[in-house]
């Protein structure tokens, strides 16, 4: 079973037992695809791969982490603690993240494999990494590792 076959799966769960975050959230997560799907369509494609489903679950959760920082700031706990309930959920259906160590042996073992040498490669790094750790490091963390890597 697909990852959207199992976002709609645990979402008729939810709501049979009453899940009431649960729902709210898989709900939003469903219009989102299908938002996307609607947007695909137009551009001639027929159906959402795993990967379109991925990049809709990676956008919800910065959304919600940008909310949790803006409700953290603002001294907002009440809707704070709804973010990070959400996010817990939204994570629970992304790949394993990695640690700072994984990270850094992922970034280095890639400017090792490319060649690259210096800042002025860091395009051709990013390139090869973005799609192979997608869902499994921020992409503002994987840039400031080949950077601070390259400039050694």
């Amino acid at each position: 079973m697909g990852l959207q076959e199992t976002l709609l799966a645990d979402l008729k769960t939810a709501m049979l037992a009453r899940d009431e975050l649960k729902t709210r959230v898989l709900r939003s997560i469903k219009a989102a695809l299908l938002e996307k799907e609607v947007s695909i369509r137009s551009g001639g494609e027929a159906n959402l791969t795993e990967d379109m489903v991925m990049d809709v679950l990676i956008k919800a959760t910065k959304q919600r982490k940008d909310s949790l920082s803006q409700f953290e700031a603002a001294g907002r706990e009440d809707l704070a603690s709804i973010e990070r309930e959400e996010l817990e959920i939204i994570g629970s259906y992304l790949p394993k993240t990695l640690s700072e160590e994984e990270l850094a042996l992922e970034v280095k073992q890639a400017i090792e494999s490319l060649g690259a040498t210096s800042p002025a490669e860091m395009g051709k790094v990013m390139a090869y990494l973005t799609p192979k750790l997608k869902g499994r490091a921020d992409g503002a963390l994987i840039s400031q590792m080949v950077r601070s890597q390259l400039q050694k």
